[in-house]
């Protein structure tokens, strides 16, 4: 089984400290009426209480969530090829995946914020061949073009620091992958868009301009989403218990980050129709703007293909969830009779 938004898997480790506050909360509950009452007495003032009972409420309640938090994160399985007839662009998201990426100034991260936006856009997706391609200071290529929205998303949900081969930020580079590397480069006219989110300046002197002008030239989109300050921020990470630590260069001083938006904004002026978002530490809904953006452009129709098709299981969790969490309700402290 794999799961088509493993994100709302973590989610799962906040519920081990939860039924270890509900240990705590009962054995409290229990010595402060020991404390003040006999133990002669508390059979008289909660007649028929049951410990046993008690517990297994609290192990369904929790099961319930435990059910919920799977349900969100759509568990899938059996796969099967179904041809499909699309109609659509050829779209390449191009992900910075640099350590600047994982500053908290996005909750949780940049990177993880990133990855949402381009999931809440994959949701709306028709038609469209999509493709990934992760850089740093290399590009590599995630995923080639496809209409295997599911196979896109797995890959996605994998994206890290570790997915380029290289750190710093080469922003020409990752336009110049997406052309060579993820486009048919026999294909002409346009029915074809980049969209690039990254958070810094072009550390490694790519000519990024001279890159989105070849691809304006080729009739590509340029569709840039910018995240950060262009003032610049320290670049401060967050260890599994929320420890701040200052990433440091090799003399010692804090690095720096900095959006460098005029670069930004004439990359996506060379081609035509491209658009700059200046999100910094925003939020953008960039399913929306997918959708818009899409609209506004001619599509092509696509030669027959195999895709991928998911069951879905979301819904028998969801539904083991309410059973569990609803006799939970309905069932009290005190012993059967």
């Amino acid at each position: 089984m794999r799961f088509g938004e493993p994100v709302w898997l973590e989610w799962l480790w906040a519920l081990g400290p939860m039924a270890g506050l509900a240990v705590l909360s009962m054995v409290r509950r229990a010595r402060g009426m020991r404390a003040f009452v006999s133990v002669f007495l508390i059979d008289r003032m909660a007649p028929g209480r049951s410990v046993v009972r008690t517990i297994v409420r609290g192990a369904l309640g929790m099961g319930g969530l435990t059910a919920i938090v799977i349900g969100l994160a759509r568990p899938i399985g059996n796969p099967s090829e179904r041809e499909v007839t699309p109609m659509g662009r050829d779209v390449c998201f191009v992900i910075d995946v640099s350590r600047s990426m994982l500053a908290a100034d996005l909750a949780p991260n940049r990177l993880e914020r990133a990855k949402l936006w381009v999931r809440d856009a994959l949701r709306i997706v028709k038609g469209d061949r999509v493709g990934l391609v992760a850089f740093a200071g290399w590009p590599s290529v995630a995923c080639p073009l496809t209409h295997d929205y599911a196979f896109f998303a797995l890959m996605l949900n994998d994206l890290s620091t570790e997915s380029a081969p290289r750190g710093g930020t080469n922003l020409g580079d990752a336009v110049r992958a997406a052309i060579g590397e993820v486009f048919d480069e026999e294909q002409t006219g346009g029915f074809r868009d980049i969209i690039l989110i990254t958070d810094g300046e072009d550390l490694e002197e790519s000519f990024p301009v001279q890159a989105a002008e070849a691809a304006g030239q080729a009739g590509v989109r340029l569709i840039i989403v910018g995240i950060g300050s262009e003032r610049g921020t320290r670049i401060e990470l967050r260890d599994q218990r929320g420890r701040r630590s200052v990433v440091k260069d090799a003399q010692g001083a804090p690095v720096i980050t900095r959006l460098d938006a005029p670069t930004l904004r004439e990359m996506a002026r060379m081609t035509p129709g491209g658009r700059f978002f200046q999100v910094g530490t925003g939020d953008i809904r960039l399913d929306e703007v997918y959708e818009s953006l899409m609209a506004e452009v001619s599509q092509r129709t696509f030669e027959n293909a195999e895709a991928t098709v998911y069951e879905e299981y979301f819904q028998i969790f969801l539904a083991i969830a309410f059973g569990l969490l609803g006799l939970e309700m309905v069932m009290g402290e005190r012993r059967w009779r």
